[in-house]
């Protein structure tokens, strides 16, 4: 028992250390997010069309006196609690740090 537990830690150390890669490729923006300039957001804040969604830890949202106005804040480990309620067919922005 005690060499097939060793075995695993061996086998879980190894695959983390082959791949720490997998954790910053999730987070990394890609063709699918992407990055939008001050000026087309300005363009976007009268949309009724557009969502913006402040999703900042909650300690950076509560600590900043910069929030964008008409922005709707949603805790972002909550993210299984609200996402489901997002309206669909409106362009989102979030906003995070």
């Amino acid at each position: 028992m005690e060499k097939a537990r060793l075995w695993l830690m061996m086998i879980a150390v190894s695959l983390m250390l082959a791949f720490p890669w997998s954790c910053a490729i999730n987070r990394a923006p890609g063709p699918e997010v992407p990055f939008l300039d001050p000026e087309t957001l300005e363009s976007w804040l009268s949309d009724p069309q557009v969502l913006i969604l402040d999703v900042r830890k909650p300690r950076e949202w509560q600590g900043s006196d910069e929030k964008i106005k008409g922005a709707v804040y949603e805790d972002p480990h909550d993210v299984k609690t609200w996402a489901a309620d997002l309206p669909k067919g409106k362009k989102m922005v979030l906003y995070c740090s």
